[in-house]
């Protein structure tokens, strides 16, 4: 591997490895924006703002737009956009979390999103997250969480007793069977608040004095603790939760990041949450999160005239960026002939004519052509006829806002599992062309 691309395959697996939630995701894009000298903007305050300026904001903490202002207004130049999003499937923690059952100490939990759950038995997981504590104030105050050690796990049924489960498959019933195991039983001790108080006991870690009577509300995904790796006989592999959607995360701010010439036209990305399920939140990409962003750049940066906003968008491109479906060695047949994406082979098209996809031919052209300028030579997904097709945020954004949009991804196998593959080489492929888009 290259230096420069093994260097690049670092940076993403350290990303991931610190954002085992939306919330830390978000957190750490912000981190790295400060240390780029990008100033965060309150959605609450007025702005006013210079061509150049280099500003970003957040959202329900889970959600986060950057941008990069051009030396022309939006309106007389547009914007360059690459969305994607925070969240991955996972298992979530119900607010009444702690239960028991024949002396284990166990923890209530729903899935979010499409999980393929049984890739979650026999992991060691941790718990992280957000956490609100009562400090006083109408609101409380919120600190980010993270266990950080495996204290769950969710056991198999030994084959002994389902004699046919490599026969017949594995059928699991969410309510009943995914239950995680937090400990054993003990004599005088209290279970119903034993998450809490480990939860409490980390923030003393960090300096937060509270106990478990103080912990009002949270947001607590499981995560599997085992961290990202490079494999495959010539490194030619990453072997990571939340590939899917993380990677493209880090692709957008990474391309962000590195924009450094002067550009008529301003450049951004929006990293929402909530896609996973249907993106219907304050935060996610079917709320008005990124049109109120572009419609306040408009107004901080030009004269204000009411066809401001709807000039800026004709003039803008959105690069909708999660991660495609890559051709499976042992299940070829599940993918349409001729549209094969393979591990390693560059960044993927995606295309739905019922537009689960938002890509068209001209938003199409526009992404085939940058990576032609980068040297990169994109590949073509489209899902069977006879199979239904997954969405992202792309058709919504572009139902919200009316930007043009094209659909674009790494390729990726075991697409949400608790464990992703990908390809190193993709990395560096999708990286030149985002940072061709903003260059």
């Amino acid at each position: 591997m290259p230096a420069k691309d093994h260097d690049e395959v670092e940076a993403l697996i350290e990303f991931i490895a610190a954002a085992p939630t939306p919330y830390h995701a978000v957190e750490q894009a912000a981190r790295r924006l400060e240390r780029a000298g990008f100033t965060l903007l309150n959605e609450q305050d007025p702005w006013s703002l210079k061509p150049g300026a280099r500003v970003y904001v957040t959202r329900g903490g889970s959600s986060v737009a950057a941008f990069v202002l051009g030396e022309r207004s939006p309106q007389e130049a547009g914007f360059a956009l690459v969305g994607s999003h925070t969240d991955s499937p996972n298992l979530r923690v119900k607010p009444r979390p702690d239960v028991s059952a024949y002396g284990y100490r166990q923890i209530a939990v729903e899935p979010y999103g499409g999980v393929l759950l049984t890739t979650w038995l026999d992991r060691d997981l941790s718990v992280a997250g957000r956490v609100v504590i009562d400090d006083g104030s109408p609101s409380g105050r919120t600190h980010l969480c993270d266990l950080r050690r495996p204290v769950l796990r969710i056991p198999n049924l030994a084959i002994h007793l389902n004699r046919t489960v490599n026969t017949e498959g594995l059928k699991l019933n969410p309510q009943t069977q995914m239950v995680p195991v937090l400990g054993l039983e003990r004599d005088g001790e209290a279970t119903e608040s034993a998450l809490l108080d480990a939860l409490a006991a980390e923030l003393g870690k960090q300096g937060v004095a509270c106990d478990a009577s103080k912990v009002v509300a949270f947001d607590l995904c499981l995560y599997d603790v085992q961290p990202p790796a490079v494999g495959g006989l010539h490194d030619e592999f990453i072997f990571s939760a939340r590939l899917d959607n993380l990677a493209s995360c880090h692709a957008a701010l990474a391309a962000l990041l590195s924009a450094r010439s002067a550009r008529a036209e301003t450049r951004g990305i929006v990293l929402y949450d909530h896609e996973e399920v249907g993106s219907q939140s304050a935060q996610g990409a079917a709320s008005p999160f990124l049109r109120d962003i572009l419609a306040r750049l408009v107004e901080a940066t030009g004269p204000g005239e009411p066809t401001a906003l709807s000039r800026a968008v004709a003039r803008s491109l959105l690069i909708s960026a999660d991660m495609a479906h890559a051709v499976h060695p042992n299940y070829a047949e599940r993918h349409e002939p001729g549209h094969r994406p393979v591990l390693g082979g560059g960044p993927v098209l995606k295309t739905n004519f019922s537009q689960s996809y938002a890509s068209d031919a001209e938003t199409s052209a526009r992404f085939a052509l940058l990576c032609r300028k980068a040297g990169v030579a994109p590949q073509q997904f489209v899902t069977r006829s006879d199979q239904a097709c997954g969405s992202t945020i792309g058709p919504i954004t572009a139902g919200r806002t009316g930007m043009r949009t094209v659909d674009i991804g790494n390729p990726l196998l075991s697409m949400h599992s608790v464990r992703e593959m990908a390809a190193t080489a993709d990395v560096s492929a999708m990286q030149k062309v985002l940072d061709a888009f903003f260059a």
